[in-house]
């Protein structure tokens, strides 16, 4: 083989090589492939053409190519410096996005100085805006975030601001989502993460809360002692009460208990008057029985404590009827 055909055969080999990388560089600009959650924008001739979504598409090469997002932001580190991250790509992610803005100094209506951090969830539902109305999304959502946060804060008192984090949330969340709307882009929700007053103000807020503390229980100690007071006071009134219905009870039955006694004596003593009438009718019966009870009780009422008998006079003409009473009933009894 000469030296011309081989030349000549070389040259061939290098066309068909450089032929071939040409077509698959031609293939590789012409068919793109989409993943899910995902789209490119399309530009043809440096204007805006098509969006690509999710699946297998295929373009005009050197004529068509995607749209390359430039995009910067903030991380902050976890020794707490701030850190600027630079990246470029063609492929816009569908799916909510959360940005950990760095915290910032804001001032609050009654100047107290304070350091707040914020975290932003929101996702793109119109990657043409999002692609051409702004030029860097992540960066101006940044500034506009911290922006917004130092508006709202300096409108609160430090209290408010302390104690008010929902309501803080939710007007963040519908002024960004107001202005960035245009974007192309939906603030889900927004979190303030840290809110850290100064130091002082600190130290004074830990005072008052635990002066609050020993207030309270104070209070709840005085209440329970209040409470206790008032237990027992009822407790002895119930216990006075009940003793005292207990005692009325008992006065009730004794009471009861000598009136019986009382009637059934009275009726004895008028069934043995009726006896004794009915036994005698022409003698008087009431001498005999205050003779007999006189009878009764006279050793009791003639002795003192010593044990000596005491005289006690009587009528001897009451004694001496009453004696010849009793004397007509026994001699009647014997007959």
């Amino acid at each position: 083989m000469s030296i011309d055909t081989m030349m000549l055969s070389s040259e061939f080999i290098i066309l068909g090589c450089t032929a071939v990388l040409f077509t698959i560089v031609i293939f590789a600009k012409s068919f793109y492939i989409v993943r899910q959650a995902e789209v490119i924008i399309i530009e043809r001739l440096g204007k805006y053409n098509k969006t690509l979504m999710p699946g297998l598409h295929m373009i005009v090469p050197f004529i068509d190519a995607p749209h390359v997002w430039n995009w910067s932001g903030s991380i902050m580190l976890d020794t707490g410096k701030i850190y600027r991250t630079y990246r470029s790509h063609s492929r816009i992610d569908l799916r909510e996005i959360v940005d950990n803005f760095p915290k910032q100094n804001v001032i609050t209506k009654d100047n107290v100085t304070m350091e707040i951090g914020a975290l932003m969830y929101y996702q793109i539902y119109d990657p043409k805006d999002a692609a051409y109305q702004v030029a860097n999304l992540p960066d101006a959502i940044e500034r506009l975030t911290q922006t917004t946060l130092r508006n709202v804060i300096g409108a609160l008192d430090l209290d408010e601001t302390l104690v008010s984090r929902d309501k803080i949330n939710e007007k963040l969340k519908v002024i960004l989502d107001n202005a960035t709307h245009k974007w192309g882009v939906k603030v889900n929700r927004v979190e303030l993460q840290e809110v850290n007053p100064p130091r002082d103000i600190q130290q004074a807020m830990e005072k008052q809360m635990r002066a609050e503390r020993d207030r309270r229980a104070v209070i709840l100690e005085a209440e329970g002692e209040k409470r206790s007071a008032i237990l027992r006071a009822e407790g002895a009134k119930e216990a006075a009460i009940l003793d005292a219905e207990g005692e009325r009870e008992s006065g009730v039955l004794r009471a009861k208990g000598i009136s019986d006694a009382r009637i059934i004596v009275a009726q004895a003593e008028a069934d043995a008057i009726i006896a004794i009438k009915k036994s005698i009718p022409d003698a008087d019966p009431l001498p005999y029985m205050i003779a007999r009870e006189y009878i009764k009780t006279l050793p009791e009422i003639t002795k003192d404590k010593n044990g000596k008998m005491i005289i006690v006079p009587y009528e001897a003409s009451a004694l001496m009827g009453s004696l010849a009473t009793m004397k007509q009933i026994f001699e009647y009894e014997k007959k």
